[in-house]
């Protein structure tokens, strides 16, 4: 997801670093979602999120397509931010770039190509980037990729 994410946000205009914040603060967001958000819950105010139990605010939202995330700033950079957490250019590559060993920029090269594949309301689209770009990949994309690696 993250990956594939990334490679959207980027085809979108995103500048590369912030397209990786954006495909990890999105396959956590989504892998929050699965579980149900149990380790996030909204605040008492209604504002941010509590994680571990204090209480987060984010600087302000972001919109890609009808996708909304919160950014935060860091160091003079912009990065996607969850449970109060900034998803940056190093955890992208410790999380995501460093599974895929030495073929990580065929894995990425191969992302942006896919995402290139569609037209701009696709990508737009959370859920029809969901249904028409992930889902249909995701099965092949990851045994493509876990056997580079082998």
């Amino acid at each position: 997801m993250a990956i594939l994410q990334a490679a959207r946000a980027k085809e979108l205009g995103l500048p590369e670093r912030r397209a990786k914040s954006w495909g990890l603060n999105r396959a956590i967001f989504y892998a929050a979602a699965k579980r149900g958000f149990k380790h996030l819950a909204p605040s008492p105010q209604g504002r941010g999120h509590v994680a571990k139990g204090r209480a987060v605010k984010s600087e302000k939202t972001f919109l890609l397509g009808n996708e909304m995330a919160y950014v935060t700033k860091k160091s003079n950079r912009i990065y996607f931010t969850i449970g109060g957490k900034p998803q940056t250019e190093t955890d992208f590559k410790r999380q995501i770039e460093e599974r895929f060993e030495k073929h990580f920029d065929e894995a990425w090269k191969e992302s942006l190509a896919i995402v290139h594949l569609y037209p701009k309301d696709v990508l737009l689209s959370q859920n029809r980037f969901f249904s028409e770009v992930y889902r249909p990949r995701r099965d092949e994309l990851a045994t493509k990729w876990t056997a580079m690696n082998e």
